[in-house]
């Protein structure tokens, strides 16, 4: 799959935590770093995302923030 978004992570599913109408899912991508992301559970299962299941973490944000202490 091409996609135009550059933030783009391969990964390995570590958890997926469902809710009645979303997931939160966990992504090891590598390096001690994690991505968390809040999908449908519909998505979650018309994907048949479980973990150990290969992804491809795409980030598309209009804004990013950061902050220091």
């Amino acid at each position: 799959m091409n996609l135009s978004a550059r933030n783009q992570f391969s990964g390995i599913v570590k958890e997926v935590k469902l809710g009645n109408v979303m997931a939160e899912v966990v992504v090891d991508i590598g390096g001690g770093h994690e991505v968390v992301a809040a999908i449908t559970r519909a998505s979650v299962e018309r994907l048949g995302l479980a973990p150990g299941s290969t992804v491809m973490v795409v980030i598309k944000a209009t804004e990013v923030l950061i902050a220091t202490a």
